[in-house]
C-alpha cells in the first residue's frame, strides 16, 4: 500500500466520530467490510488507540485486533475454564506521539546488551531477538507500510528500564505528511460536540502541529 492509496481508502470510508470526556472517538467502514476504530486525545491531540474488528471463524463471533494503544487481555474457555496469560510473559504495546512512535515491551529482565534489534526495510518490520533466544518477536510497523516507507535501524533509540525495552523511532516526514492529510479529512466529519470542546478547533491544532 502507498500514501495515497491509504488517504484514497480513509476518504471512502463511511466515518462517525463522537468526543467523550477528553476523548474523540472516530469509527470507519470500509467498502471492504473491515471496519476500524481510532481514538485520539483532545489533550495532546494524539492517536491513543486504533483497533480493527475481526472475524474469528472459530468462535462465529466478532474481536476487536488492536493495532496501537493498551493490548486486550485475552481470555480463552476451555470445557468451562478460563485459561489467561500469565502475568510474567512478555507484552508488546504500541504508543504514538507527536514526533516519534514507541513500542514497550515489558516482562523483559535482561540488560540492554541482550538485545539485537534490526530494521527489515522490504517488509517494513523491526525484529527483535536476544543473544539467549529467550525472546523473538517481529514488529510489523503498519503506519510504514502505509507511506512505503522502509525503516533504518540508525534512525532507533533504544533503552531498558525497570524490566521494559523501549524502542523508538522519530517518525519520517512522509508519515507526518501523511497523519496530517487524515486529520483534514476528518474536518468534514461531523462529531458530536461536548462542552468547552470543539472539534474544529482540535483538528486546526494538530494539523498545525
Amino acid at each position: 500500500m502507498s500514501y495515497v492509496e491509504w488517504l484514497t481508502k480513509i476518504r471512502a470510508a463511511d466515518k462517525s466520530s463522537a468526543i467523550q470526556g477528553t476523548v474523540r472517538k472516530v469509527h470507519y467502514n470500509f467498502a471492504d467490510g473491515n471496519e476500524m476504530a481510532e481514538e485520539y486525545s483532545t489533550e495532546t491531540g494524539c492517536v491513543l488507540r486504533r483497533a480493527w474488528k475481526v472475524r474469528i471463524d472459530l468462535l462465529r463471533k466478532d474481536d476487536w485486533e488492536v493495532e496501537l494503544g493498551e493490548p486486550i487481555p485475552k481470555a480463552i474457555k476451555n470445557d468451562g475454564l478460563v485459561l489467561q496469560e500469565a502475568p510474567t510473559e512478555p507484552v508488546l504495546s504500541k504508543r504514538v506521539t507527536r514526533n516519534c512512535i514507541e513500542w514497550r515491551i515489558r516482562n523483559l529482565p535482561y540488560p540492554l546488551s541482550t538485545y539485537a534489534i534490526t530494521c527489515e526495510g522490504d517488509d517494513r518490520t523491526i525484529t527483535v531477538r536476544t543473544s539467549n533466544k529467550k525472546y523473538f518477536k517481529k514488529i510489523v510497523v503498519h503506519e510504514f507500510q502505509r507511506c512505503n516507507f522502509p525503516p533504518k535501524v540508525e534512525d532507533l533509540t533504544v533503552k531498558h528500564q525497570h524490566n521494559t525495552l523501549i524502542i523508538s523511532y522519530k517518525k519520517p516526514p512522509i508519515l507526518v505528511e501523511m497523519e496530517k492529510a487524515v486529520l483534514v479529512e476528518l474536518q468534514n466529519v461531523e462529531t458530536m460536540e461536548c462542552e468547552g470542546i470543539r472539534c474544529e478547533d482540535l483538528l486546526k491544532e494538530l494539523i498545525g502541529q
